[in-house]
């Protein structure tokens, strides 16, 4: 049987709010993460290693950075003209609007759609830190000939109430979608758990272009909160993917099986880091047989001329002299001097942490120079320029240069 034609729409124009200072200058899918890539290399590398060439990225606020980013590392082959990552921006053809929710955005550029002809289109979002064989979950949609297939992440019931809720029936139909339930419904055979949508949908083309046209007569813009009701009210055939049960090559049996995570916080970011580091990592992001794509860069070798280095992810271009460093990502480019002291961190590109400075549970924005004998970070009482203190304890250095390529 012939694959059907497929093409991805990707929701990468978030403002990031939550992560803010790291999305002062740049978008949410564009936050550097880890020590070589961004936010948005996850659900690209996650479509390519799924065999998912043709791929629209819709972006909205502050998008320079991620549009230049894309260009630089994205290009897929010339040769093949359903090969691409394609940036949209707004076009405003239907009136002065930008993108007004998830559902305005792709009904906004259905042209795209009608052009490229496909039989399926999967909506996923550009937010979140995961590996996905998407192939799985054409797979379960084709199988149950369902119109609309959402991706389904088990949780724990006590704390369901924060996401919207898929309620389905025991052949993982869905039967209600409930946003944000004080009494979330269990999955079928675990009343310990509840299915929460993770904002990834798979449709039949000609399902979504209807669902699409009554939300916009409806002046309604969002696909969990009105698309996914207004189909499932109308009788189509819907199904949750329990992204629980995907298989990803080259996995490790100390990972966490469905690793998933929204970035959406400070909090929540430097925990998904921290959950890169040790010997047996929740998330292991170095697996050759579904790798995370990364940015090119031409920078050389690290080097480390001394110091102590435990439990860290180092990137390329960094220089190292006589410095301890602790359960801390670094990336590229960076410069510590001697006697500087990083734990629990996370430093960005460019930055030159001055001799004796210190960092404790902090998060430093690209491009800053920290001064010699300044401490940043857990406990530490004196002020310094551009730091903000999440509610978490966690602080932030905004990025100290104003650049496209933040």
């Amino acid at each position: 049987m012939a694959y059907p034609k497929t093409l991805a729409m990707i929701m990468a124009g978030g403002r990031g709010e939550r992560l803010f200072p790291l999305t002062f200058e740049r978008s949410k899918p564009s936050v550097p993460f880890g020590g070589r890539y961004r936010i948005v290399d996850f659900v690209l590398s996650n479509l390519i290693n799924s065999h998912i060439y043709s791929i629209y990225l819709l972006v909205q606020y502050k998008s320079q950075s991620l549009i230049e980013y894309v260009r630089e590392n994205w290009g897929l082959s010339a040769l093949m003209p359903d090969h691409f990552v394609t940036v949209v921006p707004p076009q405003m053809r239907y009136g002065k609007d930008w993108f007004q929710g998830t559902a305005n955005a792709v009904f906004q550029n259905m042209n795209l759609i009608r052009q490229h002809n496909p039989e399926l289109v999967i909506v996923f979002g550009a937010d979140h830190v995961y590996r996905m064989d998407i192939r799985q979950m054409v797979d379960s949609h084709i199988d149950r000939q369902a119109d609309v297939t959402v991706a389904a992440m088990p949780v724990p019931i006590d704390q369901a109430s924060a996401f919207g809720i898929i309620d389905t029936y025991q052949d993982g139909s869905v039967k209600a979608f409930i946003e944000k339930p004080e009494n979330p419904p269990p999955m079928p055979n675990d009343a310990s758990r509840a299915y929460c949508s993770m904002g990834n949908y798979i449709f039949n083309a000609d399902i979504l272009i209807k669902g699409l046209q009554q939300a916009e007569r409806n002046k309604e813009n969002d696909f969990g909160k009105h698309v996914i009701p207004n189909l499932l009210k109308d009788g189509h055939r819907l199904f949750a993917y329990d992204f629980a049960t995907s298989t990803i090559p080259g996995s490790k049996d100390f990972e966490e099986r469905g690793y998933w995570r929204d970035v959406g916080n400070i909090k929540a970011f430097w925990d998904a880091h921290q959950d890169m580091l040790g010997d047996n990592p929740l998330f292991d992001i170095n697996n050759e047989r579904w790798p995370i794509r990364a940015s090119r860069n031409d920078l050389p070798a690290t080097k480390i001329m001394g110091g102590e280095i435990t439990n860290s992810i180092i990137a390329e271009g960094t220089m190292i002299k006589r410095a301890k460093i602790i359960n801390s990502v670094i990336r590229r480019g960076v410069t510590i001097e001697d006697g500087v002291e990083v734990r629990d961190s996370i430093v960005m590109d460019r930055v030159v942490l001055k001799k004796g400075c210190m960092l404790n549970k902090a998060i430093v924005d690209s491009y800053n120079v920290i001064e010699e004998g300044v401490k940043i970070g857990h406990k530490n009482t004196e002020p310094y320029f551009r730091v903000s203190l999440d509610s978490s304890g966690i602080s932030v250095v905004a990025s100290e240069k104003q650049t496209g390529r933040l």
